[in-house]
């Protein structure tokens, strides 16, 4: 069982910043319904674009679609949306990530959804939020992770600001949408009402700003990028080896005492250059300059002992290899082997987080366009065969 069986999310987003919510509710055991626009006339693909992403295979969708149950519905058709409602009665959640007013145009604002099912609760995800002067514009992930700040402090000082390797703004907003859904369930069961859960990607990188808006209204710094460092927070880098890179964090006195024993100069820990926060973030570049010469000289591996040994916090730059072939990884089950009839090596991140009493798991990879229509249209709605037969017929499902 995971800790959230029993409860039924519609999933009717696309791309990251909504499917990843219902990826993580439909981890730890809520049944996911995931809508997707059927397949198309002329030869069109229908369902969610990321079932055509993917570096060097399209495998981005068994992912982000895992554990849900896939059907096809064509919401821009009065029937299609006929049958939302009809889900949505039945449902705890609906998650969407639209364009602000969609569900409006469709006659399906929250008026009309709260009256459908009083418990409902609507999660919404977009670039802007659902008010304000920009809530209408188009907005992906990279536009918030710029308007959020992110994109000003990632890369180096010298060159353009960077973006990290990942779509890392899309899914901070679907994590913020799934804690926000989550204490608005804990309000159901207290109150019985329902509500609507409001996650913009621009503030869901803004929350991860730490003290950078007080930094500046109150000490007029504007952070900027740097790179490798925290200007200030030293020493914390990446420094070179014999035969590679290691990452080193000994920014606290007691931790960089040990350092510099480990590195057989222990008096780096008494150096008045050194020895504070203050002092080592006053001369951070020369003190990485000073661990870069130790680091140099060694194996990585030495390294790492050395650091192990010496408890500080070290460890390799890690790549999906190296992730494959660690022991901690293999020991916690960090990656999971899933079974797809297209990818007969399938391997993914497992669950997180870990629960003790409920785990959740990953049972099966994103499964094909509309493999649960007849679960849901004739076992759980109870259709009869006809009327699904007019619906394909139509183009509806």
């Amino acid at each position: 069982m995971g800790a959230l069986d029993g409860l039924r999310l519609i999933e009717t987003g696309t791309l990251i910043a909504g499917p990843f919510c219902g990826q993580l509710m439909a981890d730890h055991g809520a049944e996911v319904i995931k809508i997707e626009p059927p397949a198309g006339r002329g030869g069109k693909p229908g369902g969610d674009p990321m079932r055509q992403w993917g570096q060097g295979a399209p495998v981005w969708f068994p992912v982000i679609g895992r554990n849900k149950k896939t059907i096809t519905l064509d919401l821009s058709r009065p029937r299609g949306r006929e049958l939302l409602l009809r889900l949505v009665r039945r449902s705890d959640f609906l998650l969407e990530n639209f364009r602000p007013g969609t569900y409006e145009g469709w006659g399906l604002g929250w008026d009309v959804l709260r009256e459908a099912n009083p418990g409902l609760i609507f999660i919404r995800v977009s670039g802007f939020g659902q008010s304000g002067p920009y809530a209408h514009r188009a907005g992906f992930g990279a536009i918030g992770e710029a308007m959020g700040g992110l994109r000003a402090l990632t890369g180096d000082p010298d060159r353009p600001p960077a973006r990290v390797g990942l779509s890392i703004g899309d899914s901070l907003a679907a994590t913020f949408a799934c804690l926000g859904a989550l204490m608005a369930l804990h309000h159901r069961h207290l109150t019985g009402e329902g509500q609507v859960v409001d996650s913009a990607i621009y503030e869901a990188v803004l929350a991860m700003l730490e003290s950078t808006v007080p930094e500046y209204t109150e000490a007029g710094v504007i952070r900027e990028r740097s790179g490798a460092i925290l200007p200030g927070i030293a020493p914390s880098n990446v420094y070179p080896c014999q035969d590679g890179e290691v990452l080193i964090g000994a920014n606290q006195d007691a931790i960089f005492a040990r350092l510099a024993k480990a590195m057989g100069q222990p008096q780096l820990a008494s150096d008045p250059r050194f020895q504070s926060h203050a002092a080592r973030g006053a001369n951070q570049a020369e003190l990485d300059a000073l661990i870069a010469r130790w680091t140099r000289e060694q194996p990585l591996e030495q390294v790492l002992r050395t650091m192990e040994e010496a408890s500080v916090p070290a460890g390799r730059i890690y790549r999906v290899p190296d992730m494959l072939n660690d022991p901690h990884y293999a020991a916690r089950a960090a990656l999971v082997s899933v079974p797809h009839p297209d990818f007969p090596n399938l391997m993914m991140q497992a669950v997180a987080p870990r629960l003790s009493e409920t785990p959740g798991e990953v049972r099966w990879a994103g499964p094909p366009l509309g493999a649960f229509n007849d679960e849901i249209y004739r076992g759980m709605m109870g259709l009869s065969g006809d009327e699904i037969s007019d619906l394909r017929r139509e183009g509806i499902i």
